[in-house]
């Protein structure tokens, strides 16, 4: 069965946007071909302040993720952000509030269906 996740991942801000872009595109590639998901949105917030400063950096490219994958699978996408030096700080998260909204939406629609027919 497949969750819903939250990824939150911040680049090194001195890395040219093209290398932010191909990044963001090879952590895209990583959840669909190795964790076997499906990705929802990506949402780029750019180049913020950060709260403290990380690796000697004071900013950085911040980046979000949803997606969907098997819960087994989202090992190797933390193994991905552990070796890649341009990622500074990373977080992934069980988004569980989303779950229930899909589940809720899924029997409404199963409940009309059945007053249909």
């Amino acid at each position: 069965m497949e969750r819903i996740y939250e990824s939150m991942f911040i680049m090194d801000p001195r890395l040219s946007s093209e290398e932010r872009e191909s990044l963001v595109e090879k952590v895209k590639s990583i959840i669909t071909e190795r964790c076997k998901g499906t990705i929802q949105s990506v949402d780029r917030w750019g180049i913020r302040k950060l709260a403290y400063p990380i690796a000697h950096q004071t900013e950085g490219d911040y980046t979000i993720i949803y997606f969907k994958a098997p819960p087994a699978n989202v090992d190797k996408l933390e193994e991905f952000y552990r070796v890649t030096p341009q990622i500074i700080r990373w977080q992934t998260f069980r988004r569980e509030d989303l779950e229930k909204k899909e589940a809720k939406k899924r029997k409404e629609q199963q409940a009309t269906e059945e007053k249909s027919e």
